[in-house]
């Protein structure tokens, strides 16, 4: 399956995970689409000032791989700096929570993967 970038649907869900401002969702594909058991795969867009409040993972797994910009990582043990490049894994009872405290949009593609039963 092809999806063009024309094509995508997309969603601003705002305090998302009692985050601060906005986050846009451009969704690569929706959960319905895949055969393999996976909840998200998309774009996530967060504004300078927003952000994804902590959230945990239980049962699944969470990458984000950070596309353009940079903001503030804390996955439980302490904030870090993430930019262009940069991946980030979190699952199995874990946490975590981004921010853009920076000057330009802060751009990831997001992909959660749930674990088998």
């Amino acid at each position: 399956m092809i999806r063009k970038a024309a094509d995508r649907t997309s969603e601003v869900r705002e305090a998302m995970r009692g985050g601060e401002g906005s986050v846009e969702i451009r969704h690569f594909f929706k959960r319905d689409e895949w055969n393999a058991n996976t909840r998200l795969c998309a774009e996530l867009i967060l504004p300078p000032g927003a952000s994804i409040g902590s959230h945990q993972h239980l049962r699944e797994d969470e990458v984000y791989i950070i596309t353009s910009g940079s903001g503030l990582i804390d996955d439980g043990s302490g904030e870090e700096r993430v930019s262009m490049g940069d991946a980030i894994l979190t699952g199995n009872g874990e946490t975590h929570t981004i921010r853009n405290d920076g000057n330009e949009p802060l751009s990831l593609i997001a992909v959660i993967v749930m674990y088998g039963e």
